[in-house]
């Protein structure tokens, strides 16, 4: 068995089958350029290649992401930057929230010092005050 044989073609014949293919698509854009300048409306332009309109599609989605991941990143530092004041306003609350506390306290006591007996707030009212 030869190599014509096994392969069905001659040797170098795929050089020949891709150059026919040339051919073919350069008379089919001969073609279409012929029937475009005979035709009284416009036609629509031929599509640029898939592999070239993949290319400009993947450049868009690159900006995209990486449009996409900077926010993220600017997002990333205001909520830290959020994070790190709520911490301070957190370690201010802390001693508010301790005063209170004890002025609530303070009030309490200053309150029972302050109260007579027999005052409807004293809860004793109608009873005799011990002498």
């Amino acid at each position: 068995m030869s190599e014509h044989d096994a392969g069905g073609r001659e040797p170098g014949s795929g050089n020949r089958v891709s150059r026919s293919v040339e051919e073919f698509v350069g008379q089919l854009r001969a073609f279409t350029d012929r029937a475009r300048g005979a035709v009284p409306f416009s036609m629509p332009r031929l599509p640029s290649p898939p592999g070239a309109l993949s290319a400009a599609q993947l450049r868009a989605i690159d900006k995209a992401v990486r449009s996409q991941r900077q926010q993220i990143a600017a997002m990333t530092a205001q909520l830290q930057a959020f994070d790190e004041q709520l911490a301070v306003f957190e370690r201010i609350l802390d001693p508010l929230v301790e005063w209170s506390t004890t002025w609530a306290r303070l009030e309490e006591s200053v309150a029972d010092l302050v109260r007579r007996p027999g005052d409807p707030d004293d809860g004793t009212a109608g009873t005799t005050p011990r002498a």
